[in-house]
């Protein structure tokens, strides 16, 4: 089993940046593929972001491309998402997850965190 415990979601204005953080624990990452989803409410889950653990690849939507960033601290198991200028449409909760292939499809995914809300004001 892998936990995942998701931190840093909060209040800022567009434009803003913050940084999400994904700590995990069990299992070790080597050979998974960490992703970020967001879910705003009414929306189904989207893809944000993914990042394989050994080599270090990401992949991300056009949504996000060139303002999110995800990186991994291969040391304290743990998975960033670096969001600059963002705009209210960014508003959701987001979510880390942990999988085996890398897919922007929620179900390619079978460890989740429980989520942290990211607000974004106008």
């Amino acid at each position: 089993q892998v936990q995942l415990v998701e931190s840093g979601g909060g209040l800022v204005q567009a434009g803003g940046s913050l940084r999400l953080s994904c700590a995990a624990s069990g299992r070790a990452l080597v050979g998974y593929v960490m992703g970020w989803f967001r879910q705003a409410p009414g929306k189904e889950r989207e893809f944000v972001a993914a990042v394989r653990w050994s080599g270090g690849s990401t992949h991300y939507p056009d949504s996000v491309k060139g303002r999110f960033t995800i990186s991994r601290d291969t040391a304290k198991n743990t998975v960033y998402l670096q969001m600059n200028s963002l705009k209210p449409e960014d508003t959701a909760v987001y979510y880390c997850a942990a999988g085996w292939t890398a897919a922007s499809a929620p179900a390619q995914y079978a460890y989740w965190g429980q989520g942290t809300q990211v607000t974004v004001s106008s």
